[in-house]
């Protein structure tokens, strides 16, 4: 590896930690232009509060990171486990929160 900006030596940037900040400024886009092509609606799902697609993605996110806090917290199984049933969580409140 080749030196690293002076700008970023006070954090390790590992290629997956880099993945994840460019796949959520990707998804923050494409909701951007998702809400001028097609502006969203507030609805109540099994959350039982009004919310719009960007809520959702918010509930969801916030809930991802807590399946796999707690994943990481109790137990040692496989973490590409612990990031599908995070993504399913995220998922299911998205369609249906």
């Amino acid at each position: 590896m080749g030196p690293r900006p002076a700008v970023l030596e006070w954090m390790v940037w590992t290629a997956p930690t880099a993945l994840v900040f460019a796949g959520l400024g990707v998804l923050l886009c494409v909701m951007a232009v998702w809400a001028k092509v097609s502006p969203p609606v507030a609805r109540r799902g099994f959350l039982r509060i009004e919310t719009d697609r960007g809520d959702r993605l918010y509930i969801g996110l916030i809930s991802a990171a807590v399946v796999l806090a707690g994943w990481i917290a109790v137990t040692d199984l496989s973490m590409w486990l612990a990031l599908g049933c995070a993504l399913l969580v995220a998922v299911v409140i998205g369609i249906w929160g």
